[in-house]
């Protein structure tokens, strides 16, 4: 049996598709994808230790090894060379093979369907940062003989469980629209919210405050990965410029919640230079755009307008921190967070917002890249509906607000133009619902509204 480092692990939601991938008849070398830092390396060493051997290789690390792929693939012979040289027997059934930072070897990748036809009794899964960068330049790399799986920072249901809250998700899950929350779950909940916005997940930063609860702790682990997100960029340059890159990033920070205009990310390079960027930033997990769409069926995407997009930053904790860098709004952020009524916290903080956003995406299947949407109508006065989701297959509009009837002005109108009868409102209020009798169309129509408290949006759709 070969032991791995005793670390302590955060248990995450992919555990479970990766403990369904090891026991499928029918896997493939199998692709973990996502953004530097989320967790990838760590649930695939825990998955490791239910095998009898566990098998890494980090082509950053191990730059030899690269050499084993040159030539012809003979997959099995590549795995008795690494055998060898690592010391750790690879055994078909026994032993869980990884290959870690993969993108610095893509004649690995292009490996990968190999093992599939050759070798598919091994268990392979490989992983990467910037990963999605080699894939582009391999558009043949083993479609349909290899499986991927997009990671993410943890949601808030993971931050739950890695604080020991499990019981509250279990309340909460009793909870909907018609049986609200015992008051004092709600109010708990509330709090710890409040907490996860600040901490974030990425995991390093969760694993801190668990241990510590010292957000400045968190706080210092927030920085040094945006650091580590721009020192990434050098690696870009045949793309696009770093420089470019990190103030792209850092511009996208400061319109959180809001369309994105080029010339206040910066005045110094062009749109279509920004536009590369954000595609760039995109591609390496770090942003996710929401573009506006007309909202009339499915699929959302068919009608997107690209020119029109908001975007969503990867982690609330980490947005926090490019701020304090930036030193502006971060303090005014966190004194909000922790301080404003949760109805004034959801219509003046833009953060929530976003985080609605991540959390739609993250409770998602994960076997591909999500895209988010939104609505709006432009004209004498704006109308805007934060995002539109496929529910029960019907598009639904989703508000994130805790306003009164009248201040869903919005959400009406897009309800009336594409005669809807349903929508849901993402706010820092229990569960409840809204009747509201639209008279401006006869004749009157009941529509309905489910609330969805933003601590529970793994239970958008129920």
């Amino acid at each position: 049996m070969i032991t791995m480092p005793n670390r302590k692990y955060i248990k995450r939601n992919v555990d479970e598709q990766l403990l369904e991938w090891k026991n499928s008849a029918m896997r493939k070398p199998l692709l973990i994808r996502g953004a530097r830092q989320v967790g990838k390396s760590s649930a695939v060493k825990h998955l490791g230790e239910s095998f009898t051997y566990f098998a890494e290789v980090n082509f950053e690390k191990q730059r030899a090894v690269k050499d084993f792929f040159s030539g012809d693939m003979d997959v099995r012979l590549i795995c008795q060379k690494i055998a060898n040289y690592i010391g750790v027997p690879v055994v078909a059934g026994r032993t869980l093979l990884f290959f870690d930072e993969i993108q610095e070897c893509p004649e690995a990748i292009m490996a990968l369907r190999f093992f599939k036809e050759e070798y598919s009794e091994l268990h392979v899964i490989a992983a990467g940062s910037l990963l999605e960068f080699t894939l582009q330049e391999l558009p043949t790399f083993g479609v349909g003989r290899i499986h991927s799986i997009f990671m993410y920072p943890m949601t808030f249901d993971e931050f739950l469980t890695a604080t020991h809250n499990e019981g509250l998700i279990a309340m909460r899950e009793e909870s909907d629209s018609k049986h609200p929350l015992d008051l004092a779950f709600h109010e708990k909940l509330i709090e710890l919210f409040r907490i996860y916005l600040l901490v974030g997940g990425m995991p390093e930063a969760v694993l801190a405050w668990t241990e510590t609860k010292d957000f400045l702790k968190c706080r210092q682990i927030q920085e040094d990965i945006v650091l580590t997100y721009e020192d990434d960029f050098g690696k870009y340059k045949k793309r696009a410029n770093p420089d470019l890159l990190r103030v792209t990033m850092r511009g996208v920070c400061h319109q959180i919640g809001e369309k994105l205009t080029f010339k206040q990310i910066s005045a110094d390079y062009r749109s279509s230079q920004i536009r590369e960027a954000l595609r760039l930033l995109t591609l390496a997990g770090i942003v996710s755009p929401v573009v506006a769409t007309s909202g009339n069926g499915i699929p959302l995407d068919a009608e997107a307008d690209e020119s029109r997009q908001k975007v969503l930053f990867l982690d609330p904790g980490l947005l926090l921190a490019v701020l304090n860098l930036e030193g502006t709004l971060s303090r005014q952020l966190i004194e909000s967070i922790m301080t404003d009524s949760p109805r004034e916290l959801v219509n003046k903080g833009r953060i929530a917002e976003m985080v609605a956003g991540l959390e739609i995406i993250r409770n998602k299947p994960a076997v591909q890249r999500q895209k988010l949407c939104y609505w709006e109508k432009v004209g004498n006065s704006v109308a805007e509906v934060d995002y539109l989701e496929i529910l029960n297959a019907t598009v639904t509009p989703i508000e994130v607000k805790s306003g009164t009837q009248g201040g869903m002005k919005s959400l009406w109108l897009f309800m009336r133009e594409k005669h809807l009868t349903e929508a849901i409102r993402c706010s820092l209020e229990n569960f409840g619902e809204i009747n509201y009798v639209d008279k401006e169309v006869q004749p009157p129509v009941v529509r309905h509204v489910k609330i969805c408290p933003l601590y529970a949006m793994r239970q958008l759709g129920r």
